[in-house]
């Protein structure tokens, strides 16, 4: 009995030590973002006006507002999403419901998750290369667009297809065994179902792509412009890059580090808030769907 006892005893006590452990460990990570983004919010909210949203840089990025590299943002972001969406999206129906175990899938998965692995600056260069490049789009929101969906693509494909993988096979025997054929039950069924998490994996993704730099800078950025895009072939400012370029070039840094702090609280509020956004499609679209 002393023997059972001792190891119970033991038992609890590792338990205990486990569980405080996993417990410091939550708090040092909470505590760690806590302080970047107390770190943030105490140099940059000075900068935060309304003029800072809805105005022009001025003076060599030194004063005025940082609108255009917002709007630049958004319009990079959702343009990426435009092109990644119908590919990502159609890539995982093929491999959820149609391709067959084999070698053809085996190198399909390694390549999307050796396409997840590669570098943001490699996607950059191959958009300069193809793109701006061969292609001829330019430096460009068309080249920035094209370059930030192969980037995400991998994202999209790996939510999405899980996402469809999680919805239960009884779905898809109920459709077939009412008369539909595989793609009506895909459909009609299995998407209406799946489609709230592939959305939050997609909309992550496009958060993913606005806090981007490389891939910004070599395709589509401009370092500062007083225009604002008229087509998908202009150059566009963003704000990841305006961060870099007021963090690193100039002869008065200094004296605009309040504006690069506030531009980093705005990005970081950007990322958020389409976080925040997945969160809320998925939670409607989830209680659309109940009986």
């Amino acid at each position: 009995m002393a023997l059972f006892g001792y190891d119970y005893q033991t038992r609890r006590r590792r338990e205990a030590l486990a569980l405080f452990l996993i417990r410091a460990s939550a708090v040092l990570v909470l505590a760690i973002l806590g302080g970047i983004l107390a770190f943030i919010f105490y140099n940059g909210f000075s900068a935060i006006t309304w003029d800072f949203l809805t105005q022009f840089p001025r003076d060599g990025m030194r004063a005025g507002g940082i609108f255009p590299a917002l709007l630049g943002t958004l319009l990079l972001a959702v343009g990426s999403l435009v092109i990644a969406l119908p590919l990502g999206f159609g890539a995982a129906i093929y491999l959820a419901e149609y391709a067959r175990p084999g070698a053809l899938l085996t190198a399909i998965r390694l390549g999307i998750s050796n396409l997840a692995g590669v570098p943001s600056v490699v996607f950059g260069l191959f958009g300069l290369a193809v793109f701006v490049g061969v292609l001829g789009f330019g430096r460009s929101l068309l080249s920035g667009s094209l370059t930030l969906a192969l980037l995400v693509l991998p994202t999209v494909i790996s939510s999405a297809e899980e996402s469809l993988r999680q919805t239960p096979q009884s779905f898809r025997e109920a459709a077939i065994g009412l008369g539909a054929n595989r793609w009506q039950a895909i459909r009609q069924v299995v998407l209406p179902a799946a489609l709230p998490n592939m959305l939050t994996g997609a909309i992550l993704a496009l958060g993913r792509a606005a806090g981007e730099t490389a891939p910004i800078m070599f395709t589509a950025a401009a370092a500062y412009t007083l225009a604002l895009p008229d087509s998908v072939f202009s150059e566009v400012m963003a704000l990841s890059t305006h961060i870099y370029n007021m963090a690193t070039s100039g002869t008065h840094i200094e004296e605009a580090r309040h504006l690069q702090y506030g531009s980093v609280m705005v990005l970081m509020a950007l990322v958020l808030g389409l976080s925040l956004i997945a969160i809320i499609i998925r939670a409607r679209l989830r209680r659309g769907r109940q009986w």
